[in-house]
């Protein structure tokens, strides 16, 4: 006989964990099933395993969709003031790092285990919370309610929660498996590609691998993004928070663009001109960025002698180009190092205050499932945690 709860949710990471306590608390008797050996791994790894929870500017705009209204109605309802609150009532220490990304000062286990705890706590309010690990969904169906088959039973409930996230680092796990779900209920999926992803680089631009390990603050540029953070030259490309960000919104074929020397004015050089006429160019961008990336732009400009003795338009542009310099990336590196996935199932299928799925009654797609996602640091953890209280009170 199958075992009847109110609520199935598939997935124990953030989004699904974070729901069940939230229905749990509110008196339901849930059932989380997750394939993993252990509920949290993403979690476990985040931020060097000090886990950056959440993000204390995070909003909408820092969030990509092809509705970027959807998000709102859940990160209005559930800040990260308030998630900052329940860390605080565990007596989890944490500090700020830069750009209002929080982090655990000791691990990011205590995540994980407060959050077991929350959903522990749902006993208090005659809820109950049963979280079952190595459990492999053999089939999902669909009736009167929602019936999941796995390797060790059957289960039934009149609300299913999605709750696997997307494909990126599949090493921990990661599948696609929430598309497949989706599809199978008739829900639309945006194309999935990977985000927070390296950039390769081919062609002349194999260069720029020889200074592999190099590291400069830039502005990096997609579309009509930027991002000012560092840039990280590695043995296939381009990495770095600065071009982990603008991944995210560039689009193959298209280029990238790299501001060099942020702090100073495409008339640099012709400053330069006037104050070290004998100086080079070489040892002008010595002086701003690191030696090795300094000799490869230098080379890259080709101008040689004397500041002085160099025409001024010659300068000006070199100043330019260093303000805007194109890269053309032949790739990403990506689902197996990007961070979260872009796309997923389309939220014009969702309620954006409860989540559930418009079409199918007790159908609920939270977290990276969905065609939500956050910019670097702390923002996707923010999403999974008020995506996860609108399924949960919804319940």
């Amino acid at each position: 006989m199958p075992t009847s709860y109110d609520a199935i949710i598939l997935g124990a990471g953030a989004a699904g964990l974070m729901c069940a306590a939230r229905a749990g608390q509110r008196g339901k008797r849930v059932l989380v099933l997750e394939r993993a050996e252990k509920p949290g791994k993403k979690i476990l790894i985040s931020g060097g395993g000090r886990c950056n929870f959440t993000n204390i500017g995070a909003g909408p705009a820092n969030y990509l969709s092809s509705n970027p209204h959807f998000a709102k109605s859940a990160l209005a309802r559930y800040t990260a003031r308030d998630f900052l609150d329940l860390v605080e009532r565990y007596g989890i220490a944490w500090h700020e790092k830069t750009l209002g990304q929080l982090f655990c000062d000791g691990s990011a286990k205590q995540i994980v285990a407060m959050l077991l705890e929350e959903c522990a706590r749902s006993r208090e309010s005659g809820g109950d919370v049963t979280v079952l690990c190595g459990e492999e969904v053999a089939s999902v169906d669909h009736g009167e309610g929602f019936t999941v088959t796995t390797q060790t039973g059957i289960y039934t409930a009149p609300a299913l929660v999605i709750a696997t996230g997307g494909p990126s680092i599949p090493k921990m796990g990661a599948t696609g498996f929430a598309y497949d779900v989706a599809r199978q209920f008739g829900l639309k999926v945006i194309e999935p590609r990977p985000a927070l992803v390296p950039l390769t680089l081919g062609g002349e631009e194999v260069l720029f691998r020889d200074i592999s390990g190099v590291s400069a603050p830039v502005v990096a540029a997609a579309g009509k993004t930027s991002f000012a953070e560092a840039a990280l030259f590695t043995h296939r490309g381009l990495s770095g928070p600065a071009i982990l960000q603008a991944s995210s919104y560039w689009r193959p074929g298209e280029p990238l663009f790299v501001d060099f020397i942020p702090d100073r004015s495409a008339q640099w050089l012709l400053d330069a001109k006037r104050g070290s006429p004998r100086s080079g160019v070489r040892a002008q961008l010595r002086e701003a960025l690191p030696a090795r990336l300094a000799d490869i732009l230098a080379d890259k400009l080709a101008l040689d002698g004397d500041l002085g003795n160099l025409p001024d338009k010659a300068l000006r542009l070199a100043g330019e180009r260093l303000k805007r310099w194109t890269f053309h990336p032949n790739g990403t590196e990506g689902f197996a190092k990007a961070e979260v996935t872009v796309g997923g199932i389309a939220t014009a299928e969702l309620s954006s205050k409860t989540m559930a799925a418009k079409r199918i009654p007790g159908l609920y797609p939270i977290g990276e499932a969905v065609d939500v996602t956050g910019w670097l640091g702390g923002y996707n953890f923010q999403w999974a945690w008020a995506s996860g209280v609108a399924a949960g009170e919804a319940l």
